[in-house]
């Protein structure tokens, strides 16, 4: 098969609010990330996924850009950003940008042309109407919100700062194109594609089957027209040029997600998100228990389905995965459970993603009050709550800002990421769980990481194998071969709290393990080994 570098490196994904801080004033900032490269380094990363750094007032964390082309102050400046890239390729280490598209800030110069009046050139850059019809949003009853000025309504599927654009404008297309290109001429290697299978939404703009607002994803997620503008996209930006494109697709399945990357190869790769809804009864809110035979025909189907996958268990909108898919109950349990949970999914087929202090086995955190919490999701989600008990408690297992705490780097003050407070506050388990104690021990999580992302970007088996699911009928162990010719390499993880017999086969030519001595006759609770 063709290799491309995506194939061949793990991609480390950075949050940069939360990263490191270097001038001291609570926030993570680029420099900060420079001043760590060595630390990537030294994990063995070969791309960094950076979440947004562009210009914004901040109301969904950057997910509002207010300028494509200008670095947020809070994060330094374009030279910063230049000097980032360069010691990173210095490195030979990627950077994936991230790309948000389907909605700006409402203080971009474009919606605020556009919300003057109907005859400018900006006019039709988003989407307006006399009327609103019945669509949610993702964070407010309506997806609507009134622009005096105008005296029209425009389309919010976020936050009411968060206007969608208009694609149907083909100046709009141009626009955005034009911006791809230059980050693309500046040397960047890549984006991350924010809700891309959104851009697209229903002719005439239906209402939603209901009563009151209704979300409404079968109007808004993968409409036929997102077909023509990712391929337009491929061809104006992407075409002749090394680079990788991986979408964040909600509500894609494994019936139409081949459309978007194996049919007329839109995208290198998707992120779906059949996995992050697993403990979700009906809505993200309404937790339910982890189902392990669930998980596996999750993961078995989509190895079956896609040629190339994508491989993450949490990021910057996730809780921590540990917390998730682990056990937190006992340190040895969470080292051990951490380390099952990355073998499990980083040595399937497809690029792996970790998202900053994964490899930590940092946990989500036991926060007090709602005033503790910064993500608009979850504050909203609170404030319009009946029930104030249960939509916290949903929280802390669910909300967004379990991932967004700083990094815990050292065991000074606030876990080393700044001398100052921080945007948000620390998890108080720091002084147990950072990169400077866990460089020092050898069976740390941390060391754990290194083993098998070096085993991950160096076997081919793992790179290029199929996969096939074993042990397809055990309610506690999740196992498979990934094979290439005639060899084989065996993953197998006990996803339980018990302990479980295993055949005396199963304990020959062991390459990676998460425990000390292993049994021939049964797996301990989370253990897992890697066997050639």
């Amino acid at each position: 098969m063709s290799q491309k570098w995506w194939k061949e490196r793990v991609v480390y994904q950075v949050y940069p609010r939360s990263f490191y801080d270097s001038n001291n004033d609570g926030v993570g900032d680029i420099r900060g990330i420079i001043n760590k490269i060595d630390y990537l380094k030294d994990l063995g990363i070969g791309a960094i996924w950076l979440n947004p750094v562009y210009d914004s007032p901040n109301d969904d964390m950057g997910y509002d850009i207010r300028d494509y082309e200008k670095i947020l102050d809070d994060f330094g400046n374009m030279e910063d950003f230049d000097e980032l890239l360069q010691k990173l390729h210095e490195n030979d280490i990627k950077l994936i940008m991230d790309l948000v598209v389907n909605h700006t800030s409402d203080e971009h110069v474009w919606f605020k042309q556009s919300s003057l009046n109907k005859n400018n050139k900006y006019s039709s850059y988003y989407i307006w109407r006399d009327e609103p019809n019945n669509w949610a949003s993702f964070f407010e009853p309506s997806a609507w919100a009134y622009c005096e000025t105008r005296k029209q309504w425009y389309l919010h599927l976020f936050s009411k700062k968060q206007p969608d654009l208009n694609w149907e404008n083909e100046n709009v297309r141009k626009d955005v194109y034009s911006m791809i290109n230059r980050w693309l001429d500046k040397g960047v290697d890549g984006f991350r594609m924010d809700v891309i299978n959104l851009i697209a939404k229903a002719k005439g703009l239906p209402n939603g089957e209901g009563s009151g607002y209704v979300f409404s994803p079968e109007y808004f997620a993968m409409q036929p027209k997102l077909h023509d503008y990712l391929r337009e996209m491929r061809e104006n930006c992407f075409e002749n040029r090394e680079c990788m494109c991986v979408g964040e697709t909600p509500f894609t399945t494994v019936e139409n997600a081949p459309s978007l990357v194996e049919d007329k190869k839109e995208l290198d790769m998707i992120f779906q998100f059949d996995l992050m809804d697993i403990d979700s009864d009906g809505e993200k809110w309404n937790v339910k228990p982890f189902d392990i035979n669930l998980f596996k025909e999750i993961i078995a189907k989509w190895q079956k389905t896609l040629s190339w996958n994508s491989l993450f268990l949490s990021n910057h909108d996730q809780p921590r995965c540990v917390s998730r898919f682990g056990n937190v109950s006992t340190d040895e349990l969470r080292i051990r459970s951490a380390k099952m949970i990355a073998t499990a999914i980083h040595l399937l087929k497809g690029t792996s993603f970790i998202y900053q202090g994964e490899e930590l086995a940092m946990a989500n955190v036991p926060f007090q009050s709602i005033d503790e919490l910064r993500d608009l999701e979850s504050i909203n989600f609170y404030n319009n709550a009946k029930d104030k008990e249960w939509a916290f408690k949903s929280i802390l297992k669910k909300g967004r800002d379990n991932a967004r705490t700083p990094m815990q780097w050292d065991c000074s003050n606030n876990a080393g990421f700044s001398n100052t407070q921080p945007w948000i506050k620390v998890n108080p388990d720091y002084k147990k769980y950072n990169a400077e104690k866990e460089a020092e021990d050898p069976f740390s999580v941390l060391n754990y990481y290194k083993k098998l992302i070096k085993l991950k970007t160096s076997n081919k088996i793992i790179i290029e194998g199929d996969f096939r699911l074993i042990y397809e009928n055990s309610n506690e162990i999740f196992a498979y071969d990934r094979i290439k010719n005639k060899e084989r390499i065996r993953v197998l993880c006990n996803m339980s709290n018990k302990q479980v017999s295993i055949e005396k086969n199963e304990f020959k030519n062991i390459i990676l393990t998460n425990v000390k001595e292993p049994n021939q006759n049964y797996l301990l609770p989370y253990e897992c080994r890697v066997l050639k």
